[in-house]
């Protein structure tokens, strides 16, 4: 799949429920883009459009590596770290994954709520707070997109 394709795919699901993000679609779509901005460090500001578009509030929270009621200084810092801004980049590329799999945010976040039997009762929301976790989610979604898992 060209890169151009890539982005296509991307900028559908975005129109599909996610935007709203000062992200550059070449970011999910190109390793070199993505690897890029995460050493270069997201602008906080993307954690509050992160949560204001998507939700999962404590998930974002935890992935941050803070506190709710000290989530307003993510928000103000110039650039977060660039694990930070890594683990933020991955989780919000499952999120657009499961908005592009299933036509919209609203279902996708259904779908990401449900405990899930192929996920050995695990909520696939609760699982995206590791790297491993986000890998199993994305692997659902993959097989959702193939008509290989229910």
């Amino acid at each position: 799949m060209t890169q151009e394709t890539v982005v296509q795919r991307i900028a559908a699901r975005l129109a599909a429920g996610i935007e709203g993000f000062d992200i550059p679609l070449v970011t999910f779509a190109d390793s070199a883009a993505f690897i890029h901005a995460a050493r270069a460090g997201l602008p906080g500001k993307v954690v509050k459009q992160t949560i204001d578009v998507v939700g999962h509030r404590e998930l974002i929270v935890g992935l941050m590596g803070t506190t709710s009621g000290n989530l307003h200084r993510v928000y103000r810092r110039k650039a977060l770290s660039p694990a930070q801004s890594e683990v933020l980049l991955d989780t919000l590329r499952v999120f657009l994954g499961a908005t592009g799999a299933f036509g919209s945010l609203e279902r996708a976040n259904e779908w990401l709520d449900a405990p899930l039997p192929a996920l050995d009762g695990e909520r696939p929301a609760d699982l995206c707070d590791t790297f491993e976790g986000r890998r199993l989610v994305q692997d659902a979604i993959h097989r959702i997109e193939h008509g290989e898992f229910p």
